[in-house]
């Protein structure tokens, strides 16, 4: 199974842009969460069902800016899972800008928590990011 992955387009908003009317790199962080959520909503994992029992902190994020993405110009997120490790994920982001010219790159881990301590990823949660198959027994009813 192919590791799960998310796109979608947009225009940067005002609300997104600073006082040069480009990409306000804090912003970044806040689409590529946006991404997660869409992600993992996808998979079967909504939200709610995340929060019942598990935690999902980041414990790195790296971002490479080589283009700017101007106030209102179009761009291209793409947002798929690099790694899935014993206990974490890997997120891998890419931004085209107008021209699908790769604008902005990076990469965001998260580790799962249960009990606010590290915890396997769920077999359910594995599976449906791309990882072995999973046991019908735990997939997630929503």
């Amino acid at each position: 199974m192919p590791a799960a992955s998310i796109e979608f387009r947009r225009r940067l908003r005002w609300a997104d842009a600073d006082a040069a009317g480009r990409l306000h790199f804090p912003r970044i962080f806040e689409i590529i969460e946006e991404a997660e959520g869409e992600l993992l909503r996808e998979a079967g994992w909504p939200t709610d069902a995340r929060r019942r029992e598990h935690d999902f902190p980041r414990v790195n994020v790296n971002c490479n800016f080589y283009r700017v993405i101007a106030l209102d110009a179009p761009y291209r997120l793409r947002f798929s899972v690099g790694e899935l490790g014993r206990t974490s994920i890997r997120y891998d982001y890419q931004v085209f800008d107008a021209a699908e010219e790769l604008a902005i790159e990076g990469t965001m881990t998260v580790v799962v928590l249960r009990g606010g301590r590290p915890t396997e990823i769920p077999q359910a949660l594995r599976a449906a990011l791309g990882g072995e198959a999973s046991d019908p027994a735990d997939v997630i009813q929503t």
